[in-house]
């Protein structure tokens, strides 16, 4: 068993029946604070490893950010809609999609055609799903107050 698939036994776990309580009656929408709060650790663990280069609090933070992104899945497969391979597999289409130029053999002449490539490519794949843009404000709005909030749970 990889560390993954033991990552998501717990996760299940968590949710049982018998499991935790509180993890049990989560949801996408509660877990929005966790998911952003974690993502700001993140960046504090990439801060104390450029100031000390000392990486073990990356890795807890990235794992800590890893549970949230599991979750989400476990979630979202319970609700029928998909699972954590299908997250993993939709990355790296989209990584090797993006990326002709290593996983294809394409050769761009400058950044610059290299850039256009991957703007022509991304505007591909939105395509039909322009609309998807129109959440973005509302959610970059509702993480700043997320992260207000959890400055004051922390204490700042």
């Amino acid at each position: 068993m990889t560390e993954v698939e033991r990552l998501k036994e717990i996760v299940e776990k968590l949710r049982a029946e018998d499991g935790c309580p509180w993890d049990r009656v989560q949801t996408h929408e509660s877990l929005k604070p966790e998911c952003i709060e974690e993502a700001a650790e993140v960046i504090c663990g990439i801060n104390i490893l450029k100031a000390t280069g000392d990486a073990e609090n990356l890795k807890e933070e990235l794992g800590d950010l890893l549970l949230q992104v599991m979750f989400h899945a476990v979630l979202a497969e319970e609700e029928g809609l998909f699972t954590f391979e299908d997250v993993a597999k939709t990355i790296n289409e989209k990584m090797v999609r993006r990326h002709p130029h290593v996983f294809s053999g394409v050769n761009f002449a400058s950044d610059e055609e290299r850039h256009a490539a991957w703007d022509a490519i991304k505007k591909q794949e939105k395509a039909g799903k322009e609309w998807h843009a129109d959440y973005l404000p509302g959610a970059f709005s509702e993480a700043t107050e997320l992260i207000e909030k959890a400055k004051e749970r922390k204490g700042f």
